[in-house]
């Protein structure tokens, strides 16, 4: 370790993002953003609840419990559901050989999830109720499961694009004990909170258009992930420290 600190006087200190490949961290930001779209679109327009901060739908079932609300147990429910579902086909999706090319195989079944929300969101000109709502929340929720399967499964530990609770512990921890924050951290709690308000701005105004955010974003990551641009040094698909 005294070895290496002579060759490389702040090792830490290192810009996360340029340490395991600008293509890698703007690929988990993309999908951060997407993560923040899609809570947003969920919270504002399908049920009030979210498709990625399960811990937020586990303190939302026990409230309607308390106010004996059918409704926001339900969607919560559902929305559960989904994410675990679509968690454990991620999950299953990626293990075994060949990370990279299954990690695309994942990647697709989210777009392909979100497509087809997008669908029948479209058909529904940006207003679904009734079972159609609880549908597009289910798969939502699928989608992002899959999504924090796949990061889970294929990034390094602690990492997510969806649930950050964590990344914003870590970020004041080190900001306490060593003056430092690591960029890549910032740059994705920065990019859910863009995400959830232009996602929140597209239900508002552009109702029709919402997912397409979502969709577009990891489609981009998607195509990326088929050239060297979204890929470390290494070949992973996902940065491999922050």
């Amino acid at each position: 370790m005294a070895e290496e600190s002579d060759t490389d006087p702040a090792p830490k200190a290192r810009p996360p993002g340029r340490a395991c490949g600008s293509g890698a961290a703007a690929a988990a930001v993309a999908l951060t953003v997407a993560t923040g779209a899609m809570d947003a679109i969920s919270f504002l327009a399908l049920g009030g609840v979210f498709t990625s901060v399960m811990t937020a739908n586990l303190s939302l079932l026990g409230m309607s419990t308390a106010s004996l609300d059918a409704a926001l147990a339900r969607d919560s429910a559902v929305a559960m559901a989904g994410y675990i579902v679509g968690a454990l086909v991620s999950g299953r999706i990626v293990r075994g050989s060949r990370p990279a090319l299954r990690a695309r195989c994942a990647l697709t079944v989210e777009l392909l999830a979100l497509g087809g929300l997008w669908a029948v969101w479209a058909s529904a000109d940006g207003h679904p109720a009734g079972g159609r709502q609880l549908g597009l929340l289910a798969v939502a929720a699928l989608a992002m499961g899959g999504q924090s399967g796949l990061v889970r499964a294929v990034g390094p530990p602690g990492f997510s694009t969806t649930y950050l609770t964590g990344t914003l512990t870590g970020v004041l921890v080190d900001a306490v004990r060593s003056g430092t924050v690591r960029r890549l951290s910032i740059a994705l709690l920065g990019g859910l909170v863009v995400g959830a308000a232009a996602g929140g701005l597209l239900v508002a105004h552009a109702a029709r258009a919402a997912p397409a955010l979502p969709t577009g974003l990891v489609g981009l990551v998607l195509l990326a992930s088929l050239t060297s641009l979204a890929r470390d040094a290494q070949g992973h698909l996902w940065p491999h420290s922050e």
